[in-house]
């Protein structure tokens, strides 16, 4: 198989727009070219993933290799597509099944001796897979971020070529579902405690229920700091 087609996604602030890693061995002088807007990090991962394959026991292909990051025109930015290109490129040169990875995701900077680093974004990037019903593998180390979105149907990973064993048929991946965001701890200050100030009891609950600013004025010992502590207790966990 000469051609191959990984997923995984950008990320642009709040958004997790998807990229096909798309990836072309062919005939010519031996040369990686990588294309689709990738800024100068993400071109510099064809250094990272030719000595992370050759460390991990894989051949890197004698042509000439393409990789497009799709859509041409979204911006590409970081190290997070290091582990799709290196996958795409053993899947085109016949090294690795393309069966396992459909419907999958793969996030992660390689290390030039092939483990996997966290990347920025994974929680948005779990929250838009789930959407589309496609399970993630991200780096071990954002496995929590990930698992928090609860929809999310995640496995983690710790290296290139034990990742390569379990697609080639060996131990599966443990994938799971998330489990959401944990609740928040008690609050300790509460607006009940306060006797009397019923001004200032009035003044807060209207500013927390109308999204008013609220300027605390008086002299010292007057109960500005602790009617703003309790502040919090009136509004919804974040």
């Amino acid at each position: 198989m000469k051609f191959a087609s990984v997923l995984t996604r950008a990320h642009l602030g709040l958004e997790a727009p998807p990229v096909r890693v798309e990836v072309y061995c062919g005939p010519g002088l031996p040369q990686l070219t990588m294309v689709g807007l990738a800024e100068a990090a993400v071109r510099e991962s064809r250094d990272r993933v030719r000595a992370a394959l050759a460390v991990s026991g894989f051949e890197f292909p004698a042509g000439r290799v393409t990789v497009n990051l799709a859509p041409a025109d979204l911006p590409k930015e970081g190290g997070r597509f290091d582990l799709a290109v290196a996958l795409g490129i053993l899947v085109a040169s016949g090294q690795l099944p393309a069966a396992p990875l459909e419907a999958t995701e793969f996030y992660g900077e390689l290390s030039l001796s092939g483990g996997l680093r966290p990347v920025r974004g994974t929680l948005v990037a779990a929250l838009r897979a789930a959407r589309d019903g496609h399970r993630l593998v991200v780096p071990r180390a954002s496995l929590d971020e990930a698992r928090a979105a609860g929809a999310a149907i995640v496995a983690g990973a710790d290296r290139l070529a034990k990742l390569c064993v379990t697609l080639r048929g060996g131990v599966p991946l443990a994938f799971a579902g998330g489990a959401g965001l944990p609740l928040p701890a008690a609050r300790g200050a509460d607006l009940a405690d306060v006797r009397g100030q019923a001004a200032a009891r009035r003044a807060l609950e209207v500013a927390a229920v109308c999204a008013h600013g609220l300027l605390l004025s008086g002299p010292p010992g007057a109960g500005k700091s602790m009617l703003a502590g309790r502040l919090a207790d009136l509004l919804p966990p974040l």
